[in-house]
């Protein structure tokens, strides 16, 4: 009995001690066959055998075929997401560059957005300053014009006043020699106012200094005249006997109301001119007045189009440095996924 139990045992510690040496081998086979595994080789497959190692060799399969399908897909994601992000870095740049040049456009149609304004309004000062110019020229133009109304006015009195003393002397007689030196001092007067008369149609017609000679001229016909006047009082007593050189003193006054008549024609014609200057100077004074509010309102809209250049120029800034973040970003994005190819690329597939 005892011998029968020594030789069950003997048999079963053979057999145990082979069973253990079998399983020894399948591990040592299984290692040896996952050995490039460790060093990332997704290409090892273990051998599925009936023994111990076969159920542990089909999950070890199992599992570097699903690794070996991650790892493929984080390569192609890593390998898409590098050419996209080169592909918007080249983009990026593009667009970079772009608003860097539309950029410095944009700084110099400002700029010369901003001198066209100055310039505009420096016309328009100087537009205003000759609407000033053209108002005070009406304002002239309007007192000579008055000037040579009153000029055609002291005309016409002088004309009265030398009819009316040619009609005096027309009623003169016969004269003696006692009042000889009184008609020459009259004939003498007669002569001067002649000459005077001529002197302020002239100056009349020139109109300078809007009539202020032909002023002078008046007055001295009007110191004249008085002179006149004392001499006709002298004579007042004994001009029932003037008669002789009567018929002198009318013609001398007749040519001095037909030069004092020229005179008013001339004078008339200044007054037309000086009409037609006024109309002139009022036509010019209204264009350049509308130039004038034309080239205000042309600079106020400018100053608008620099003022909504500047804010275009902002934006425009805005985007660029929002583009060159954007830059930014995707070239880390690209450093991310060279990292995660990298960290990959070990891997034999």
């Amino acid at each position: 009995m005892g011998l029968v139990f020594l030789a069950d045992s003997k048999r079963s510690s053979v057999r145990a001690e082979r069973e253990n040496k079998k399983n020894q081998e399948a591990i040592l086979r299984l290692l040896n066959e996952m050995g490039d595994l460790a060093d990332g080789d997704l290409t090892v497959k273990a051998e599925v055998t009936e023994d111990i190692t076969g159920a542990i060799a089909d999950s070890m399969n199992y599992t570097i075929d699903e690794l070996r399908s991650l790892v493929t897909g984080v390569n192609s994601a890593a390998i898409s997401v590098t050419q996209k992000t080169e592909q918007a870095q080249s983009v990026s740049a593009e667009l970079l560059g772009a608003a860097e040049r539309q950029s410095r456009e944009i700084e110099e149609t400002t700029s010369q957005v901003l001198q066209v304004s100055r310039s505009i309004s420096e016309v328009s000062s100087t537009a205003e300053e000759g609407a000033q110019v053209a108002h005070r020229s009406l304002a002239a133009a309007d007192k000579g014009r008055l000037a040579v109304e009153n000029s055609i006015s002291g005309m016409n009195d002088i004309r009265e006043q030398i009819q009316e003393t040619s009609k005096r002397i027309k009623r003169l007689g016969e004269s003696s020699q006692e009042i000889g030196e009184i008609v020459e001092l009259i004939a003498d007067i007669t002569e001067q106012t002649n000459v005077l008369a001529l002197n302020a149609a002239i100056q009349a017609a020139s109109a300078g200094e809007a009539g202020r000679g032909f002023s002078v001229v008046a007055e001295e016909v009007q110191r004249l005249a008085e002179r006149s006047g004392e001499a006709t009082k002298q004579i007042g007593a004994i001009v029932k006997t003037i008669q002789a050189d009567t018929q002198d003193a009318v013609a001398a006054m007749e040519k001095s109301t037909q030069g004092v008549v020229e005179g008013a024609k001339l004078s008339d014609a200044a007054g037309q001119a000086l009409t037609e200057i006024d109309t002139v100077t009022k036509s010019l004074a209204l264009l350049i007045e509308q130039i004038s509010q034309a080239t205000h309102t042309q600079a106020e809209a400018t100053t608008a189009v620099a003022k909504n250049m500047q804010e275009i120029l902002e934006i425009t800034r805005q985007t660029t440095r929002g583009t060159q973040q954007t830059a930014g970003s995707i070239k880390d994005l690209s450093d991310v996924a060279q990292e995660l190819k990298s960290s990959v690329a070990g891997f034999k597939l």
